[in-house]
């Protein structure tokens, strides 16, 4: 480390966001341009160079965290940049995506604020751009050897990036009309421009990557066909089978899952749309599900002009420090986190019991009304408490224009026709089932990300898809020098 006092003397200092008043009016990215270099080299400092470095553990892919730290607080940028890399095909999107379980890990954060982990490995992905230090690695020699990758999402994108420079010749089919998975059309342009997913797809087709968008296998090509024209298939394609919410007036209009108001918004700034049909102006919303799809959902409503919104969640309201009998350092605290859209939306909520953030805690769904016209104008819910029962005497209403339904997912959509063509085998809780090295029941069939883990973090997505690439890799010739992160279950599901 550069300087071994840096943790004592220097304070934490995250990514500056610009104005609220000011990020609400437009979708570009919250954080101020510019304003992270000038910071992030004292910030890496902060390192302790601990001689036992649990953030590689907290972090899936294994990043090489103090190594890079410590070349960035000396401003070795390429050669950071070559040890991020190492370990990481996508840490643009994981430095503005991922929710740091890394910096959970710290071992800083024992007793201060961790290093700024995140904001480091975003520094060093912007920054070998603007320099030139990622430019496309074609490989040698090709193999000979042809693989279908089934998904554009992060996972299929990292599987068909490793196995394409591992000399095979792979194509990436895509449903969508755009690639990118829920990078594209999940994730709001705040959060990601998707200006960097273009990037690296451009990188991947000067690699030799071919690209299949508009096309959903099992239904505008047959899985079967597929599976005989190709040496290997991997399966990508997330999870995306949404949960429901079957409370009474369910079926009133104006309810809609997250997945069917997010897309719209993302084409709006694609160009596509004008204005979204779905478009919360002017109106009272209210976002079933604490997680961060509904944060999506809360800062996407914000931006069209919302009249209100509150975000439900099940859960109490967690303590703002972590609890070290429940949850001891290094494991991942549930604790009291603000994100940029709860900060935008403190002056739209509509409970009146709602924190400042717009986030009603310990609220459960009863019901919905409407009027004769059908549409949704109410949301009825109840306090509960930590085992989910009612609390008497708490039940009220919220009104509700638009109500958005953002409860998870449980599993691969079937819709397409895929999993039955194939003949694929899946698990009680609706994730294709496979073996510790990705392979399903089906031979030359391989399934890695949301598909076969189920729903978890990108971080884990990028590494699932770099492990499986090194599965297929060894499939077809035998062994394989790709780094393999993981396997298939020996962590735990998410953080």
């Amino acid at each position: 480390m550069a300087d071994p006092k840096g943790f004592m003397t220097t304070p934490r200092q995250d990514w500056p966001r610009r104005p609220v008043e000011e990020r609400v009016r437009d979708w570009d990215e919250v954080y101020v341009p510019g304003a992270l270099l000038p910071i992030i080299s004292k910030q890496a400092d902060r390192c302790m160079d601990c001689g036992i470095p649990f953030c590689h553990d907290a972090c899936p892919l294994g990043n090489l965290i103090p190594e890079w730290n410590d070349l960035v607080s000396r401003e070795d940028w390429q050669r950071a940049s070559d040890r991020l890399h190492a370990t990481n095909n996508f840490p643009e999107f994981t430095g503005r995506l991922c929710p740091a379980p890394c910096e959970a890990g710290c071992v800083l954060a024992i007793n201060q604020p961790a290093v700024t982990i995140k904001n480091v490995e975003c520094a060093i992905a912007d920054r070998a751009w603007e320099d030139g230090f990622a430019p496309p690695r074609p490989p040698d020699r090709l193999s000979g050897r042809t693989v279908a990758v089934i998904g554009s999402g992060p996972t299929g994108l990292a599987a068909a990036q490793q196995l394409t420079r591992a000399g095979h010749t792979v194509a990436v089919y895509e449903k969508a009309d755009r690639l990118g998975g829920l990078m594209r059309y999940g994730i709001p342009e705040f959060k990601m421009e998707k200006r960097h997913l273009e990037r690296r797809i451009e990188q991947m087709r000067a690699e030799g990557t071919k690209f299949r968008t508009s096309t959903a296998v099992g239904r505008d090509v047959g899985a079967a066909e597929l599976r005989a024209r190709y040496d290997a298939v991997v399966i990508a394609t997330g999870a995306t089978a949404w949960r429901e919410l079957p409370v009474p007036g369910r079926e009133l209009a104006g309810i809609h899952q997250a997945m069917e108001y997010l897309p719209l918004a993302n084409r709006v700034c694609e160009g596509d749309l004008e204005v979204s049909p779905m478009s919360a102006a002017g109106k009272h919303v209210v976002i079933v599900g604490g997680g961060d799809t509904g944060a999506d959902c809360l800062g996407t409503a914000v931006r069209d002009g919302a009249a209100s919104v509150t975000q439900l969640d099940i859960y109490a309201q967690p303590d703002a420090e972590r609890d070290e009998d429940a949850e001891p350092w290094p494991t991942y605290p549930k604790i009291y986190r603000l994100s940029a859209a709860h900060e935008e939306a403190g002056d739209l909520r509509t409970a009146p019991a709602a924190d400042a953030d717009a986030r009603l805690f310990a609220a459960s769904t009863l019901r919905f009304t409407g009027e004769a016209d059908g549409h949704v104008r109410s949301l009825h819910l109840v306090e509960v408490d930590a085992g989910r029962r009612p609390k008497p005497g708490t039940a009220r209403a919220l009104p509700a224009d638009l109500v958005l339904l953002a409860l998870g997912f449980s599993g691969p959509d079937r819709e397409d026709g895929l999993i039955d063509q194939l003949g694929l085998e899946l698990e009680p809780r609706g994730t294709i089932t496979r073996d510790a090295g990705f392979a399903t029941n089906v031979p030359g069939v391989f399934v890695a990300g949301d598909a076969g883990r189920g729903q978890s973090l990108i971080v884990w997505a990028i590494a699932e898809g770099r492990a499986v690439a090194a599965a297929v890799d060894r499939h077809l010739t035998g062994s394989s020098r790709l780094p393999a992160p993981i396997t298939a279950h020996d962590r735990p599901m998410t953080v």
